[in-house]
């Protein structure tokens, strides 16, 4: 009866794979739950975008320890972020990142999506009052900062000038906007308004720090219910908020983003322990928004685009075909040869094996995994390792039917001696790629990284196969044969 309940649980598990292969998955909807469930190619494969960052700074101008491993993290965010499938972001050289977006077609999306990528800073609007620095939100600023002539706060004899607003279009506001501040948990009042339509004004803003310094952004709730965006800054960030915040209460500190203003909050107090929260007239929404902005939008240093270009997907497309054929050729003479030299076991193996292709493409589909070249590499090694653990078995299984066992005996018996060595040739196996996969994820080697994962699922699937399936389907066809009458059937 156990034999039976195991049966039904592997067709069930078949069922949902062929669900899950199927060309035309609508997906997961259920409740709030949405999941595609597709095939996601490489750029290598599908074509897509590829583009070069470079920090915006002058040349002789040193770039601190660590910076663009940060700015490479939060790139990868945020592109990933924004929708855009499995985007490869790695670090070239001290100065540079390269980004490849798998799918994108149009250049000017794609290289619009990565500048948004951009640069946070804390601005010091103490010399424009409360109504024009609200009315600069969602309009563009020039700030001090990255400017090679005067790295920070403006020309020593440059007069500051009024920021001049002038819109292309008329609106009229439903309402008042709200104030937004700073107090110590300490606080920073936001400033909401609609954006306005502008051309950039003459002054230049002083910036006093960037997003490099915070450490952490959450949205949390006061007191009232209302939402709030709380964050925690560095040691360097807390001594800079510290000294401003002190001398500037009651003046207007401006959250820009890419040269944008997308929050004015004010100084409510000092803020001297390294942590504020930013209130305003917020919803969930807003503030999660503004939350990920500060998050994700905390790049160290300011970023250009050097080159982009468009990778054609016709090369990838005929790979793919190659590899297909090349894989469909190499899965039918592996289904022969089991079928040929181990007759009855075989042709279970077999089925079994066609499961594992279904499990494992699901699994593919469903985590997902970008598949790639190497990738599709790693997926047709894996079947070598899925049939050699069915070829352990099946040989143990022959010694035991030549030593007198009956069917049922040989069939355990011959599972429990190849176990030990299936188990420690996979394991080994999963050491290395996990090895591989760390490689990658650390020197950007994205093709070892992707070729280590798709090697180490099939891997774990194989091992499900050959522990569960073919066991299985060894007892259920099996048990019932008398081998005395059948010899030829197990090649023996």
């Amino acid at each position: 009866m156990r034999l039976y309940r195991t049966l039904i649980i592997i067709l069930v598990i078949i069922a949902i794979a062929i669900w899950m292969d199927l060309p035309n998955n609508p997906g997961i909807h259920i409740g709030s739950i949405n999941r595609l469930i597709q095939t996601r190619l490489g750029l290598d494969l599908v074509g897509g975008v590829q583009a070069l960052l470079e920090a915006d700074l002058p040349p002789n101008e040193p770039i601190p320890a660590g910076a663009m491993t940060t700015a490479r993290q939060i790139v990868e965010n945020r592109v990933n972020g924004l929708g855009v499938n499995e985007a490869v972001v790695q670090q070239a050289g001290e100065r540079r990142i390269v980004v490849e977006l798998p799918g994108e077609t149009d250049p000017q999306k794609a290289l619009a999506t990565i500048q948004q990528t951009g640069l946070l800073e804390f601005v010091d609007f103490s010399t424009i009052s409360q109504q024009e620095a609200i009315a600069l939100v969602g309009t563009t600023i020039q700030t001090d900062f990255g400017q090679s002539s005067q790295p920070q706060g403006n020309p020593t004899n440059a007069p500051i000038q009024e920021p001049t607003i002038l819109p292309t279009q008329q609106t009229t506001p439903t309402s008042e906007p709200t104030p937004t501040t700073i107090t110590p948990t300490q606080t920073i009042t936001s400033t909401a308004a609609s954006p306005a339509i502008a051309t950039p004004p003459a002054q230049v803003f002083h910036t006093i720090m960037t997003g490099i310094d915070i450490k952490t952004v959450s949205v949390t709730t006061s007191t009232t219910g209302q939402y709030e965006v709380a964050f925690q800054l560095s040691d360097q960030g807390s001594k800079i908020f510290s000294d401003y915040t002190s001398a500037h209460v009651g003046d207007i500190l401006a959250i820009v983003l890419d040269k944008i203003v997308i929050s004015a909050p004010r100084v409510d107090s000092a803020i001297t322990a390294g942590r504020g929260v930013i209130t305003g007239n917020f919803t969930l929404d807003s503030a999660n928004a503004l939350a990920v902005q500060l998050r994700y939008g905390s790049l160290p240093i300011p970023l250009k685009v050097v080159t982009s270009q468009t990778v054609g997907p016709t090369l990838g497309q005929d790979s793919l075909r190659k590899s297909l054929i090349a894989g469909m050729i190499g899965l039918s003479v592996v289904v022969l040869f089991m079928g040929l030299y181990y007759r009855l076991p075989g042709i279970l193996a077999d089925l079994a094996l066609i499961v594992y292709a279904l499990i494992t493409f699901a699994l593919f589909k469903f985590i997902p995994v970008t598949l790639t070249l190497p990738g599709i590499a790693g997926f047709v090694l894996s079947v070598g390792v899925a049939v050699d653990a069915n070829v352990l078995i099946f040989e143990r299984l022959k010694e035991e039917l030549r030593s007198g066992r009956n069917l049922r005996q040989a069939i355990d018996l011959g599972w429990s001696r190849a176990w030990p060595s299936i188990r420690d040739s996979n394991f080994s196996t999963l050491i290395t790629c996990l090895i591989l996969f760390w490689f990658g994820s650390t020197f950007g080697a994205s093709i070892v990284k992707g070729f280590s994962l798709t090697l180490a699922l099939g891997v774990l699937v194989s091992m499900f196969t050959a522990i569960i399936v073919t066991r299985t389907f060894l007892h259920v066809v099996l048990d019932n044969i008398d081998f005395s009458e059948h010899h030829g059937w197990f090649g023996v």
